[in-house]
């Protein structure tokens, strides 16, 4: 038997985590000093956490360590299992870099068994949406090598687009300087960022206001979708009315799938800030 693994950034509701089997290894992150849960177990408080975030608080988030991954991983090993792990971008975590040691040693100790540990180079439903692609696969009972061959072919083609509502997040985490915050803040400039082909942040564009923002994360859509009747993912930082807007221009620009809709989870959500939104679609090319 295989069993699929990732992480809390790919951001998955619970209810599709239990409805496909897929286990989760959890970030960890503190509020003010204080550790708070975000696991398989738990539902995220996405308007509690944002609120707290623009009313200040100091969130501080952090990898996940080797103990962790042995943890999750050696039981199934040791049930004679093997073990896919589709992880967040080693472009702006080392926890894939933790990962891949970690497989490396257990496939020493456990010869007979295969670990694949996936770095997507993506992160919330840009990972999501590869991880619920395997898991169908896997329920098909198709193989671990038809998985990984997936795997490979879809990570250069997963487009991640999103713009933030707030510059100083970007600026505290040092992906802006304070005068660039500064100056945006004042013209209304919204950046449109990028997850790019080895998983880092870049920037890809420069909006005034708003609306015109999310109207360009649209248009990119509509240029560079592969399959407008495929699902696609939409994470926001507690903004439900302006992720209301995005789907009404995606629907104009023809998109007639599903959108699975989520609020952005805590650990990749802090870093850009209340108000984020985020596009993520299987494209023809980034």
């Amino acid at each position: 038997m295989i069993k699929l693994f990732t992480d809390t950034s790919a951001n998955l509701p619970l209810e599709l985590i239990r409805r496909h089997g897929i286990k989760v290894v959890s970030f960890e992150y503190t509020v003010n000093g204080v550790a708070a849960d975000y696991s398989e177990e738990t539902d995220f408080d996405g308007a509690a956490f944002y609120k707290a975030m623009r009313s200040g608080a100091d969130v501080k988030t952090g990898l996940i360590n080797m103990t962790k991954f042995n943890e999750s991983f050696e039981p199934e090993l040791q049930a004679g299992n093997d073990v896919i792990y589709i992880g967040m971008s080693g472009g702006i975590s080392g926890t894939a870099a933790i990962a891949a040691v970690a497989a490396a040693e257990l496939k020493e100790k456990y010869p007979q068994r295969r670990i694949l540990s996936f770095d997507t180079y993506a992160a919330s439903l840009g990972e999501g949406l590869m991880v619920l692609k395997a898991a169908e696969m896997l329920e098909k009972g198709e193989s671990f090598d038809a998985v990984s061959d997936m795997l490979q072919a879809l990570r250069p083609n997963m487009c991640q687009y999103f713009t933030v509502d707030d510059l100083k997040y970007l600026r505290k985490g040092g992906r802006i300087t304070g005068a660039a915050a500064v100056i945006g803040s004042v013209l209304n400039i919204k950046p449109i960022l990028q997850g790019d082909d080895t998983g880092h942040i870049i920037l890809c564009g420069k909006i005034r206001g708003r609306k015109n923002a999310l109207n360009n994360l649209a248009e990119r859509y509509d240029q560079l979708c592969a399959d407008k009747s495929a699902l696609i993912g939409i994470a926001h930082a507690d903004d439900q009315q302006g992720t209301d807007y995005l789907i009404s221009r995606l629907r104009d620009c023809g998109f007639t799938g599903e959108c699975l809709t989520v609020c952005y989870e805590p650990v990749t959500g802090s870093h850009v800030g209340p108000g984020t939104i985020a596009l993520f679609f299987p494209g023809i090319h980034k």
